[in-house]
């Protein structure tokens, strides 16, 4: 009988918990060609038990539209499986407009969350979903949306998104429709890093436009020059003292998905921020 020859370099088909790196692993995934804050952002409020990989998506002539997500959400099966091989504990999703874009309905968005976790054995969660689900956590009704730099197809499918899930979304705007800029161009041209006092400004406004919203939003992974030096700066860094200005909860994009992937870890945050991060109990 011939001996059957294994490879000594083989990567194993399932890591071992004693041949992982870390204990808890994570793994990112952005927009195409986007160099993306959300594995940086995470470990650093993560115990230092936690390890973060990101992988940057690669689409040839990728305009961020959104007929192009929807053509490239494979890729997304393709990354799980991955970091999955690689024994990731947790995949997460940056990018808000994927679950609209896809055109699978709220329901359907679950569903292939599911589907996929069940079939790589390693749980994924999308942002756009991951809102969702916080917002049920919170148990609120009325929303507000700072719709940020995003342009009017994308804040919009957000906003029928959430109202699908049964959410009264009772304001949506971007900077554009709040006054801050002239046109879409001039939002685009800032490539996604505002300066900081717009932060603050803007959700204001959408106070001011909203007061009786539970809690407000803001979409995507907007970034303000809030840190030393004038860092940019996501939500995430900002949200604690947004909520002392506004006396109510404000969740991003970034920081459902960092909130959907500690309650999946069973771990919490290092640190202050917000009420929805400040729930998680480790």
């Amino acid at each position: 009988m011939a001996e059957t020859c294994i490879d000594p370099m083989k990567m194993p088909d399932k890591w071992q918990d004693e041949h992982k790196l870390f204990a808890y692993q994570v793994g990112f995934t952005c927009p195409p060609f986007d160099f993306d804050a959300a594995p940086s952002d995470f470990l650093r409020i993560c115990p230092r038990e936690v390890g973060v990989h990101g992988w940057m998506l690669h689409v040839p002539d990728y305009v961020h539209g959104l007929d192009q997500r929807k053509q490239n959400f494979g890729m997304l099966e393709d990354f799980v499986h991955c970091m999955s091989r690689n024994g990731v504990d947790v995949c997460g999703q940056v990018g808000s407009n994927w679950v609209h874009a896809s055109g699978l309905g709220v329901d359907g968005i679950r569903d292939h969350c599911r589907a996929l976790s069940d079939k790589f054995e390693t749980s994924f969660h999308m942002a756009g979903y991951a809102m969702v689900e916080a917002l049920r956590e919170l148990n609120v009704e009325k929303v507000a949306l700072n719709a940020a730099y995003h342009w009017p197809e994308w804040w919009q499918g957000t906003v029928g998104f959430l109202k699908e899930a049964g959410f009264d979304v009772i304001w949506a705007g971007n900077f554009h429709d709040q006054g801050w800029f002239d046109s879409q161009e001039a939002i685009n041209e800032q490539r996604w890093v505002f300066d900081g006092d717009l932060a603050e400004k803007s959700f204001s406004y959408v106070a001011e436009q909203a007061p009786d919203a539970d809690t407000y939003l803001i979409n995507g992974m907007c970034n303000f020059r809030t840190g030393a030096n004038g860092l940019p700066e996501r939500p995430l860094h900002l949200i604690k003292d947004l909520e002392a200005l506004l006396g109510k909860p404000v969740v991003g994009h970034d920081t459902a998905l960092y909130w959907r992937i500690f309650k999946e870890l069973k771990l919490a945050p290092v640190g202050d921020f917000g009420k929805l991060l400040e729930g998680l109990d480790a």
